[in-house]
């Protein structure tokens, strides 16, 4: 263990004893250096410690070693902010402030992310009148003054059926010069309620924190109470994990590559890819009667294994969908009209990408080429490995190839694995947990890396637990891809990202 931080794998706990806690100068020096040498912040959160104290734990990571790094630092009601040394920290640091009303002081443009009270009563660090209410929409906007600029204002409200999010430009004439996104109308307090479980409710929590991520966040739960309770999950429990999380991924990806089709105009794509989506989720509902896998992954394995003549039909299934989305999404890069829609816009650039902490297909599309299932394997990706897509343009073409590259990769993985499942039972039961601990959790979603943290008291409940879903991490890039493009580029790059609200808001 370094004198700076303590080191672990995916899914390893730690003792809470055994994490450096760093004074405050101390700790950015520490989370600046180590983000200069190649790490990636995947975590920043607080824990209340005392009345007047907030412990900040960060977790970084290292791919070159599979190597996570924790260490903590603690604040009372301020502290100098980390963002301007280290800009991957700013959307964590707003939370932080808002959560537990400490003020990160210098912070370039803090406000509240998700708009809701403190959870320390009398605490603060808005520098509000007393009284004053805190809502979307009251606070202060970011503003570029001149002659012509102008504000438009997108949302709430929506014309589709999506969530609920507010957009708001700034424009001279039809091109962006900044976008603001302001969420926080899902916030339904999953974490706060998440502490002193594990219970019966809580893998309903975990099912339902961002629906099209069922998969991804129940495996990381679980990945993570199993690692606490010393008991891994079986070798064919694993296996069907993670054909279930490919299967995850070829729907939303699918999808995605129709929606984006639908909104530049290209109605042979957009037509057959929202059915081949559903031809997919009907895949997964074969493994366990859901179309978005609730019910599957559990504490200890799987709820439902899979019999020869099931898995042959899941495979059959993956094929014949396959076939018909490849002979959908080839129309798009031989379409010189949709190659000039998507070639070009909605740049971000490697260095921003880097700078901000992206991750994901958003990340490998600027060139990024970390993926958690190589780098930080756990389950049954230390068995099974798919190679990692990436492009290096940053744009809208860029985020829709290495989806058609990753379900090109996930369709093959799900059928190789389906014919060679391990022999063996399929859920395990688990014994109590590791008291006095910390463990993190990696796992990539279809969106990209999700990560939990649980932390738990003496008794081996949770004291705290911590969920980033890689929403979180990418809204800000949408914000950078719509800089000095035309407002009427934001439905496609919006889609090419296609974040979650309520993954976000939590």
């Amino acid at each position: 263990m370094s004198i700076n931080h303590c080191c672990a794998s995916n899914c390893q706990p730690v003792a809470l004893a055994d994490i450096p806690v760093l004074a405050g100068e101390a700790f950015e020096q520490e989370l600046a250096a180590q983000l200069r040498s190649g790490c990636q912040l995947s975590t920043l959160f607080g824990q209340a410690r005392t009345a007047q104290t907030v412990r900040l734990y960060a977790v970084t990571g290292e791919t070159t070693t599979a190597t996570l790094r924790v260490f903590a630092t603690d604040v009372s009601d301020r502290y100098p902010s980390l963002t301007p040394a280290c800009p991957a920290a700013h959307w964590f640091e707003r939370e932080i402030a808002e959560q537990w009303g400490v003020k990160p002081e210098g912070h370039p443009w803090l406000k509240p992310i998700r708009f809701h009270p403190s959870y320390c009563a009398g605490r603060d660090a808005w520098d509000r009148k007393p009284g004053e209410a805190i809502a979307p929409g009251v606070t202060d906007y970011f503003r570029v003054a001149g002659q012509q600029v102008h504000e438009v204002a997108v949302g709430p409200v929506h014309a589709g059926i999506i969530e609920p999010g507010h957009f708001r430009f700034q424009c001279l004439g039809e091109q962006v010069f900044h976008l603001e996104i302001e969420l926080g109308y899902q916030h339904r307090g999953i974490e706060r309620r998440l502490v002193g479980g594990p219970d019966k409710r809580t893998i309903g929590s975990m099912e339902t924190l961002a629906g099209d991520t069922t998969i991804g966040h129940s495996t990381a739960y679980c990945q993570a109470i199993e690692a606490l309770a010393g008991r891994a999950a079986s070798l064919r429990a694993q296996a069907l994990r993670a054909v279930a999380l490919e299967l995850e991924r070829l729907a939303n990806h699918t999808g995605d590559l129709g929606a984006l089709a639908v909104d530049i105009g290209f109605l042979p794509t957009s037509a057959y890819c929202g059915r081949l989506r559903g031809d997919f989720l009907n895949t997964s509902a074969v493994l366990c009667g859901s179309r978005f896998g609730r019910g599957l992954v559990r504490p200890g394995g799987v709820a439902f294994d899979v019999d020869q003549q099931r898995s042959e039909e899941v495979q059959s299934r993956v094929d014949a969908t396959f076939r018909d989305v490849a002979g959908a999404v080839n129309l798009l890069w031989h379409s010189p009209s949709v190659m000039a829609r998507f070639d070009g816009t909605g740049t971000v650039p490697r260095a921003v990408c880097d700078e901000l902490g992206m991750v994901g297909l958003a990340a490998r599309a600027c060139g990024v080429d970390r993926d958690v299932r190589r780098d930080f394997p756990a389950g049954f990706f230390r068995f099974a490995q798919l190679p990692v897509s990436t492009w290096h343009t940053g744009d809208v073409f860029a985020r829709a190839y290495v989806r058609w590259l990753e379900v090109q990769r996930s369709a093959r993985f799900v059928v190789e694995q389906l014919r060679g499942l391990p022999r063996g039972d399929v859920r395990r039961d688990l014994g109590p947990l590791q008291p006095e601990s910390l463990v993190v959790s990696l796992v990539e979603g279809w969106r990209g890396e999700i990560c939990h943290v649980a932390i738990t008291d003496g008794d081996g409940r949770f004291a705290h637990y911590k969920v980033v879903d890689p929403s979180f991490r990418n809204w800000i890039g949408l914000a950078m891809a719509l800089r000095n493009e035309p407002i009427s580029d934001f439905p496609v790059c919006n889609k090419s990202f296609n974040l979650s609200y309520c993954g976000h808001d939590l």
